[in-house]
């Protein structure tokens, strides 16, 4: 989903330089592939909000297709009043806004084995975050104008071997089960081993006056070899989750965010941003391990005159994308203003769709991919997309992740 006050969602990147936007390419596909064999609450930092994982953790072995969950997390779900049997029969249904948890240290998210099956994943809708291109205009702090639209391109298939990092990211909503992008992000103190997903704050919590969405993974290379509708009919786990489903036992997000986050992005979006720490089904390997890739997030990049390409990678769901095939957009970014109080955003031109949200930005620094924001919003006519510029709160909020949940 994407957040802002345009009809904004998602959308592709403008025109690049051709030599820029190769490199771009170039360093992710290389970045992707060098290992591609291998086999509480607040962090204490303003502007920085987590939340409490009481679920997503659970042994193997116990034949019954449930496992066993820890004692400390049995406890902790049942201090929050959750039968987890019940949950995992369709008790996480109940969207009683009086019951549906807000508050930061009440994210639940119990591990439901099977819950993301392939025609369930196919079905899943985009979070949209739009806004209107008079919201959106140009004026309002330092805007640039509008950049042209870029037509998304396709990535090459094996996903795999082109775009390790990227993934989709699947979530329960009142309004039924949706989707978003993500990035498989390093992790500074368990290098070789993160279980990091960067995705946009509105991937995981509804903002202002909502909660924590629910059942919330991490599906990386998902429909890895590109396939269509009709070829993915019946098609095996594997083929569509290759590297299987990745459940999120830890969320956070910006406490602007959820405080200021709406339909349209809001006072939020220039904060739309995430962190989600991450189990598998079955196994014991890292994502990081698994996968074989993950990027570098970098919280200094400069403003987005000072930079010649940035490349925007997702999943666009919304017409005429369906939500199967990873896209990319490369362009030079200019800056989008909502507001003089807040702070400015990158936008770049491109076509993708809602779906495409919490997708990553990267550009290469030094000849390394690094991820330098994500899909928050973009306008209805899908011409250009927007996202949050990573400064010390991002960091703060990434740095309380690894030290707290990473390595766990």
């Amino acid at each position: 989903m994407r957040s802002t006050r345009t009809s904004a969602v998602p959308r592709r990147a403008r025109r690049g330089t051709a030599l820029a936007a190769t490199g771009l390419v170039a360093a992710l596909t290389l970045t992707a592939t060098a290992c591609d064999d291998s086999g509480d609450g607040a962090s204490g930092k303003p502007g920085t909000s987590g939340s409490q994982a009481v679920g997503g953790s659970r042994a193997t072995g116990s034949g019954d297709g449930r496992g066993h969950l820890p004692a400390d997390l049995a406890k902790r779900l049942k201090d929050h009043g959750i039968d987890v049997d019940r949950w995992k029969n369709g008790g996480w249904k109940n969207w009683d806004k009086d019951k549906w948890l807000s508050a930061a240290k009440d994210f639940v998210n119990p591990v439901i084995k099977g819950h993301w099956k392939p025609e369930r994943m196919k079905s899943a809708k985009e979070a949209n975050k739009t806004v209107s291109t008079q919201d959106s205009a140009a004026g309002q702090g330092v805007s640039d104008p509008a950049p042209r639209p870029v037509q998304a391109q396709a990535e090459k298939t094996p996903y795999h071997q082109h775009a390790a990092p990227v993934g989709k990211v699947f979530f329960d909503s009142p309004q039924g089960s949706m989707v978003c992008s993500g990035t498989v992000v390093k992790d500074v103190n368990h290098p070789g081993k993160s279980n990091l997903v960067w995705t946009a704050g509105h991937c995981v919590h509804a903002g202002q006056g909502g909660g924590w969405y629910r059942n919330i993974a991490f599906v990386p290379a998902y429909n890895d070899l590109g396939r269509s509708a009709s070829q993915l009919s019946g098609a095996s786990p594997t083929e569509v989750a290759p590297y299987g489903a990745w459940w999120a036992d830890w969320a956070s997000t910006s406490g602007q965010w959820i405080q200021g986050g709406s339909e349209t992005g809001g006072a939020g979006a220039a904060y739309d941003y995430a962190v989600l720490h991450v189990k598998p089904e079955t196994g014991a390997k890292s994502l990081e391990e698994t996968v074989g890739a993950a990027l570098d997030v970098d919280f200094s990049a400069p403003q987005a005159p000072q930079v010649a390409t940035m490349g925007a990678w997702g999943y666009p769901a919304a017409p005429p994308y369906n939500g199967l095939t990873m896209f990319r957009c490369l362009d030079r970014p200019g800056r989008l203003s909502l507001s003089p109080s807040l702070p400015t955003m990158y936008r770049i031109g491109c076509t993708m769709t809602g779906g495409s949200s919490g997708g990553g930005w990267f550009r290469v620094v030094g000849g390394k991919t690094e991820l330098v924001s994500n899909t928050s919003i973009g306008p209805s006519d899908n011409t250009w997309l927007a996202g949050p510029q990573l400064g010390k709160g991002a960091e703060a909020l990434y740095e309380n992740m690894s030290r707290t949940y990473g390595g766990r």
